[in-house]
């Protein structure tokens, strides 16, 4: 059946080894419901249809992309980064942090949200890690902004899309995976992404003013009689809580971007640095070593199996015919570069909605680069929309993953449907922002062409 619908489709005899290959997702897509892991339906299938067509053959292929894995010196960044976004988590700096900026915007209406997504800002630009900022911030702010009558729509709201920003937001561990499956410099990316992530905070932050304003019972002012402070006080708290953390980032983010240092050498600055943190701070302990070693090593240990499992399913993919037959069917179909490249998005957008991140690159990256650098699309500005996608997805109802880290952590007053009604004003954001850098495009490529003397591929014919 399949078989007959594609060869209609191209309107010529398709290859057997073609029509194998394009009935590997069905098969993954089947494994993964069935509730599989996602790394061993990656591998299953890859062997079981690599073993159908090149019997003892696969192994060398295999085993080829095992070395691949291991001597790709990028990857050696991602358990140094997810160090980071371990120890900052299990640190208490967030809670200075959240002082520091509660200081600064207390004034502002829904003051209290807009430091929200600043610290959330400066959690993703120091850790990397998806998820990390949503549960910290989350269980610090809650139950502040509660007590202060905030709306809840507007908690969950501000949590959820704060939280998303590791996703965008270098040094973002999510980058440093997908640098390698889709053939972009790390560097260029974490350039790339910087002003996309930063306009989307930016208007994270415009909306929660304009509807505060607009809707100030949604966020009442704050009794701030109780807390006299002088100007010397307050900049005495913002000065000691943010400049260590931004001295932080600039060593492990800054140099990289700067060209000073490699991903991996930054990465390994920045993990140094949450430990000389702790110590500044006061908060180091060898328990808190001990548990950190343990996350990082159960994290790294997952990304890098998937990551593992999704380069050996492309390699028998590609092997099996499967990449020219998908090039065929949209030749074939004669759309233009714009309409494949909103379908392939879309496409990695719907699967938001029950594969994690790691998965969908895996899955759709590789196809979506191939297919799209033929038609003249840059990989580059094609990596940055895809990046904003996927932050999309993980916010988007009803399976989103930033709902369900914050369900975790909320007490029973903010109920599913607050969260769910939350996000949709940030989701309409993330497809403005998206929007602009399609309309754009020097807002994902001036700073690598200023930095880096990036090239451009091009831009949809």
């Amino acid at each position: 059946m399949v078989q007959e619908l594609l060869t209609s489709m191209l309107g010529e005899p398709l290859n057997m080894t073609l029509g194998i290959g394009l009935m590997m997702f069905p098969a993954l897509m089947i494994c993964i419901f069935i509730g599989i892991p996602v790394a061993f339906s990656l591998m299953g299938v890859a062997v079981l249809f690599g073993l159908f067509r090149f019997e003892e053959v696969l192994v060398h292929q295999l085993v080829s992309k095992v070395d691949e894995i291991a001597s790709y010196y990028v990857l050696s960044a991602v358990p140094l980064f997810v160090f980071m976004g371990c120890m900052l988590e299990r640190s208490g700096i967030a809670e200075r942090l959240f002082e520091a900026f509660h200081l600064i915007t207390r004034r502002l209406p829904g003051g209290l949200a807009i430091g929200t997504v600043l610290l959330c800002v400066v959690f993703a630009a120091a850790s990397g890690v998806v998820g990390a900022a949503e549960a910290v911030v989350g269980l610090l702010v809650i139950s502040v902004m509660l007590r202060h009558g905030y709306n809840k729509e507007l908690i969950s709201g501000t949590i959820c899309a704060g939280g998303s920003l590791g996703t965008i937001i270098p040094p973002s561990v999510v980058v440093v995976i997908l640098s390698p499956i889709a053939g972009v410099g790390v560097g260029n990316l974490f350039v790339g992404i910087m002003l996309p992530g930063l306009l989307l905070a930016g208007m994270y932050v415009l909306y929660i003013l304009l509807r505060c304003v607009l809707r100030p019972q949604d966020a009442p002012n704050l009794d701030l009689s109780d807390r006299p402070l002088s100007l010397f006080e307050i900049l005495r708290v913002v000065v000691t809580s943010t400049v260590p953390m931004f001295v932080l980032i600039f060593s492990a983010l800054g140099t990289i971007m700067l060209g000073w240092a490699t991903p991996t050498e930054g990465a390994a600055m920045g993990a140094a640095g949450t430990i000389l943190l702790t110590l500044f701070y006061q908060t180091f302990s060898p328990s808190l070593l001990r548990d950190v070693f343990a996350n990082t090593l159960r994290i790294t240990a997952m990304i890098i199996t998937i990551l593992l499992g999704g380069m050996m399913f492309a390699g028998v993919f590609v092997a099996l015919g499967g990449l020219t037959a998908i090039r065929d069917i949209f030749e074939a179909a004669n759309l233009s570069a714009w309409s494949t490249m909103l379908i392939l998005m879309g496409i990695a957008f719907i699967a938001g909605f029950v594969l994690e991140f790691i998965s969908i690159m895996i899955i759709v990256v590789p196809v979506a680069v191939a297919v799209l650098r033929d038609l003249g699309v840059d990989s580059l500005w094609f990596s940055i929309m895809f990046l904003v996608v996927i932050q999309t997805s993980y916010l988007t109802p009803p399976m989103a993953p930033a709902i369900f880290f914050l369900r975790g952590i909320s007490p029973p007053e903010i109920r599913l449907a607050d969260m769910y009604r939350g996000v949709v004003p940030f989701i309409v954001l993330h497809f403005v922002c998206l929007a602009a850098i399609m309309m754009f495009p020097q807002i994902a490529l001036l700073l690598p062409q200023v930095m880096f003397d990036y090239a451009p591929q091009g831009t949809p014919r």
